[in-house]
C-alpha cells in the first residue's frame, strides 16, 4: 500500500486525501490545526491519520502540497526540506494575490508570465520532484470527475520525468486524461488556467467544469 503525505488540511487537501483512500492508498494529512480534522478522520477509516507537516512529509512516499500559494514556501520548510528529498510532490498551489479582489472575475497573481510558483518552490526544495497538478479544477471534481463530453484533461509539468509518470498514473486512477507539458517552465502557462477556470464561477456562479484538450 503506497503512502501519501498531504501537506494542507483545507478542502483540496481533504478531497485528495479521501480520493487516495478510495483508491487503496494510506494517507497522513499534515496540518497546523489537527483539531479541525477530527470529523474527517472519524469518517476516513483505519488507513487515514493526521499529524504535523513534518510527520506527513516523513510518512509519505508521494506528497501533495495543498495550501495557499503564499504559505507554500513556509510549509515546505516546516515539513523539513530533508524530508522532501527525492520525493514526488504534487503541487496544487496557485500564486493568487489574496489582498486584491477579482476584477470582472479575474484574479490577481503575484507572479508574472516569466515566472511561476512551481519554479519558486523547486528552488526552495531543490532535491524534491515537484509536479504541477490539480491547480485548475475545483476540489469537488478532482477525483473521478463526472462531466459531460468525455474524460477531462489535467495539465501537468515538472523537471523529473519519473515523477511526472508517477503523477500520470495517479491521474489515470482518478479518472483524468493527462496532458504532459514537460519541464517546470510550463507552469508559467498552467498556473493561469486557475484564473480561467475561476472566471465563470465569479461572474455566473458556475463551478462544475473542467478543461479538455481536443486533438484532430
Amino acid at each position: 500500500m503506497k503512502k501519501i503525505g498531504i501537506l494542507g488540511s483545507g478542502e483540496v487537501g481533504k478531497a485528495l486525501a479521501t480520493g487516495f483512500l478510495k483508491h487503496g492508498y494510506s494517507v497522513k494529512i499534515g496540518t497546523a490545526h489537527p483539531e479541525k480534522l477530527d470529523d474527517w478522520k472519524s469518517k476516513a477509516g483505519v488507513n487515514a491519520s493526521v499529524g504535523s507537516f513534518s510527520e506527513a512529509a516523513t510518512y509519505g512516499e508521494i506528497l501533495v502540497l495543498a495550501v495557499k500559494g503564499k504559505a507554500a514556501p513556509d510549509v515546505l520548510k516546516q515539513a523539513g526540506i530533508n524530508n522532501l528529498t527525492g520525493k514526488t510532490i504534487i503541487d496544487t498551489t496557485n500564486p493568487i494575490d489574496e489582498s486584491k479582489p477579482p476584477v470582472n472575475g479575474v484574479l490577481s497573481f503575484y507572479t508574472d508570465y516569466n515566472s511561476s510558483l512551481l519554479e519558486q518552490l523547486q528552488a526552495v526544495a531543490k532535491d524534491a520532484h515537484f509536479v504541477k497538478c490539480f491547480n485548475s479544477v475545483g476540489s469537488s471534481l478532482m477525483v473521478n470527475p463526472q462531466v459531460k463530453g468525455g474524460t477531462p484533461s489535467m495539465f501537468i509539468c515538472g523537471n523529473n520525468d519519473n515523477a511526472r509518470a508517477e503523477v500520470k498514473n495517479i491521474l489515470t486512477q482518478f479518472g483524468w486524461g493527462t496532458e504532459d507539458m514537460g519541464k517546470a517552465e510550463a507552469a508559467r502557462a498552467i498556473e493561469p488556467l486557475c484564473n480561467l477556470w475561476c472566471i465563470p464561477g465569479f461572474i455566473r456562479n458556475e463551478w462544475s467544469h473542467a478543461f479538455s484538450l481536443l486533438k484532430a
